[in-house]
């Protein structure tokens, strides 16, 4: 089973603009941390997702207009208008370039045990879509989500937003308290839970990553929750595995920071033993040290 590091340092700091473009290359490669091969990790996504997939009841709903605007919903049978359940939406990472939410319903079965229902959003990746279309992308599948909970038997007040990665950053653009873009009801956002993102996306500008992205420095700062107003955040909950680049864990910490600066109640999590791609498949197992805490945030108990 994973444990907690808890003697993580929250003080230590990096300056990435002090690396050289070799060493920023490998600070944003996840994978340079496992010997490079990050696909025995997809290929658990999909075979776990199959499994969820083959087990329960799913129910796949359109929430805008591209083939891509789509969502994969699980609930649980215990779910009733007259005891709606929570609700765990998973936004996937990638990098904004690969994957899909087809590898992303792994945690369906660990959410729906403990009568919680959860939703796997899919949306366009780069570079047929912007960062910021896709920000907003996900912005409307939140807002068709809250705006269908009766239809679904799921809590429109117990709503938590997840992410890893790319997904991570998506999540915490998507819970800014300035999103009156398609007037989501943000406010009524439970809970996030960010798993190993990236909040400041100025490093990754001189990175190959962003051949695919195609930002400069004005919209990958425009795209980074880091630099927005951070005031009224939902309760949040931070994690990274111990096997992760010093620049993906320095994002976490700063983000974890800003966010408690202003008043945000955060718990940040180093989980040992665990890397970029294989924490999150740890999600929603109340066997191990991240599920449990998210969990006991969405069933409101103390750790």
């Amino acid at each position: 089973m994973s444990k907690i590091n808890k003697k993580v340092k929250l003080h230590q700091k990096t300056n990435w603009k002090s690396l050289s473009n070799e060493d920023l290359e490998k600070e944003y490669n996840p994978s340079s941390l496992i010997g490079g091969n990050y696909q025995p990790y997809i290929e658990q996504y999909i075979a776990q997702s199959e499994i969820a997939k083959n087990q329960l009841d799913l129910t796949d709903c359109q929430y805008g207009p591209k083939s891509s605007n789509t969502i994969n919903l699980f609930i649980p049978k215990s779910a009733s208008q007259e005891k709606p359940c929570p609700l765990v939406i998973f936004i996937h990472g990638g990098y904004w370039q690969e994957l899909s939410k087809n590898e992303s319903q792994f945690s369906a079965i660990d959410f729906i045990k403990n009568d919680i229902a959860f939703a796997a959003v899919d949306y366009t990746l780069c570079p047929e879509a912007t960062i910021q279309e896709i920000i907003n992308e996900c912005r409307l599948a939140i807002t068709w989500l809250q705006l269908n909970s009766n239809q679904f038997n799921y809590n429109p007040n117990k709503i938590f937003i997840s992410g890893s990665s790319a997904g991570a950053h998506l999540t915490a653009m998507c819970a800014l308290n300035n999103n009156d873009i398609i007037n989501a009801n943000l406010e009524k956002i439970a809970g996030l839970i960010l798993v190993s993102g990236v909040y400041d996306l100025e490093p990754i500008v001189k990175t190959t990553i962003n051949k695919a992205i195609g930002m400069d420095n004005n919209s990958a700062i425009e795209a980074s929750p880091l630099f927005k107003d951070l005031k009224n955040m939902p309760d949040t909950i931070i994690a990274w595995g111990e096997i992760e680049t010093s620049e993906f864990k320095e994002q976490s910490i700063n983000f974890a920071k800003a966010l408690s600066t202003n008043g945000t109640k955060v718990e940040t999590l180093e989980i040992r033993n665990r890397n970029h791609f294989d924490i999150i498949l740890d999600l929603g197992n109340y066997n191990e040290d991240l599920g449990r805490k998210v969990i006991n945030m969405i069933k409101g108990e103390n750790s």
